[in-house]
């Protein structure tokens, strides 16, 4: 276990307090994420010659700063009539934990696993007066050899892994520059523009058919012992991957994108080390909506939505074919399909919906922001960033984050937590070895 002294816990408020009275309502997107929260993990390499706290210090008063510009994560939860969650913006602040451990961070990178990962980004559980429980926790782990990480855990009722990302990258700008360049827009989602209202509108049922069950989901969270690995792909190993999925007839020569070319891979492999024969196994892709409802990128809340992938028609373990239904899937998902499953939601809203991620396959794309422009010092980069959404339940989860910028800009990072048996065959299987990934963390890493 890893050597990790845990120095305090303290709550960081803005430096600007919040005018009295202001409250903010969450969208039906948000409400169904009630039952997940998420997990980052940032590592950085630090310059010697720095005081034990120094950088501890000044990246918890830049923190404050920041927090002026988000009300909402400073708040705490209450009701409104209707039994729905809304955010009292009172300034209550974020709890901050800090911690040292020792060696070097490469050191540590070397042999984390999801065990050790994990006590790098503190988080605790709604409280039964949840008035009083923070929603947003943030880890500053420094190692006694060199090297830093920031941790950072929310509920993901208040949002989703491109605000996670937003908020830290917010947070580097306000350390680096003294400003923020991109401020975050607290908002409803749009309605359906007027001069897209079609009275003969037949609504994007697939879509919709796929949110309909949760009523019917219970929780299935487990006590399966879950293990993640982390694979690096380099540019040239997501181009071969892209090849491979790609058609190769006179009529469809299209090339998947990324991520349709590692979601399909995955999907096979997985489908394969759990006995599905030549078939595949049930998988949902998850995937951030803010371009396709025009959304401006500083927008603060849910924007990622699920939709079933049909696996029926697939029989055989051909990237091509499933690179290729992943494709035709996310085309649909457009404006008035989405806008469509919206306005399905708001009229069939679910009080205490189950985990999102229910019991299938469930493949995200974290692509839409990227990770490594969260630049606190000059030459201050993150050399790494793992993410998870919890808890894991079901199949299991792949998750595709891009990779540092010096390996390339279709390099990408695939997460993937499994059952702890099933992640240690993966690691073994052929069709991924083909494309050499470089392990960056294993099972026995």
């Amino acid at each position: 276990m890893a050597d990790i002294t845990y120095i305090c816990k303290r709550t960081v408020v803005s430096t600007k307090p919040v005018q009295p009275g202001k409250h903010c309502s969450l969208s039906v997107l948000d409400r169904l994420m009630e039952q997940n929260h998420l997990r980052s993990v940032y590592y950085f390499r630090t310059p010697g010659g720095r005081e034990p706290g120094e950088l501890t210090k000044k990246l918890r008063e830049s923190l404050s700063e920041m927090l002026t510009c988000f009300p909402i994560v400073t708040g705490r939860l209450l009701k409104d009539p209707k039994g729905h969650w809304l955010i009292k913006c009172n300034d209550a602040g974020v709890r901050m934990v800090e911690a040292r451990i020792k060696g070097s961070v490469e050191d540590w990178l070397k042999s984390v696993d999801r065990e050790k990962e994990l006590m790098l980004v503190h988080w605790e559980e709604m409280y039964h007066k949840p008035y009083f429980w923070s929603t947003f926790y943030v880890q500053i782990t420094e190692f006694g050899e060199g090297g830093l990480a920031i941790g950072l855990s929310c509920f993901h009722l208040l949002a989703d892994p491109t605000c996670a990302t937003m908020f830290v990258k917010a947070w580097a700008d306000v350390t680096l520059t003294g400003k923020m360049l991109n401020p975050p827009l607290f908002h409803q989602l749009p309605p359906r523009r007027p001069g897209r209202k079609n009275p003969n509108h037949e609504p994007y049922m697939e879509l919709i058919n796929c949110y309909k069950p949760i009523a019917d989901k219970t929780n299935l969270v487990s006590d399966t012992k879950h293990a993640t690995i982390a694979l690096a792909f380099s540019d040239p190993m997501v181009r071969a991957c892209m090849a491979n999925g790609q058609a190769m007839n006179a009529f469809d020569q299209s090339s998947p994108s990324p991520f349709e070319a590692l979601a399909g891979l995955f999907w096979v492999c997985i489908s394969k080390l759990k006995g599905a024969g030549d078939g595949l196994i049930d998988m949902s892709i998850c995937l951030d909506m803010r371009n396709v409802l025009h959304l401006d990128n500083g927008f603060f809340g849910n924007c990622m939505v699920y939709n079933k992938v049909n696996s029926k028609s697939l029989k055989e373990h051909k990237l091509s074919d499933v690179a290729k239904a992943i494709g035709e899937v996310m085309a649909k998902m457009d404006n008035d399909g989405i806008t469509d499953l919206i306005e399905w939601l708001e009229h069939n809203d679910y009080q205490s919906p189950p985990p999102m991620n229910g019991c299938e396959l469930m493949c995200a794309s974290l692509e839409a922001v990227d990770p490594y422009l969260a630049v606190f010092e000059e030459g201050f980069v993150p050399i790494r960033v793992s993410s998870y959404v919890e808890p894991v339940v079901g199949a299991g989860h792949v998750l595709v984050l891009p990779s540092p910028p010096c390996e390339g800009p279709l390099s990408r990072t695939v997460m993937v937590t499994l059952p702890e048996d099933e992640a240690a065959r993966l690691c073994e299987d052929d069709l991924i070895l083909h494309f050499s990934p470089t392990i960056l963390m294993g099972v026995n890493n």
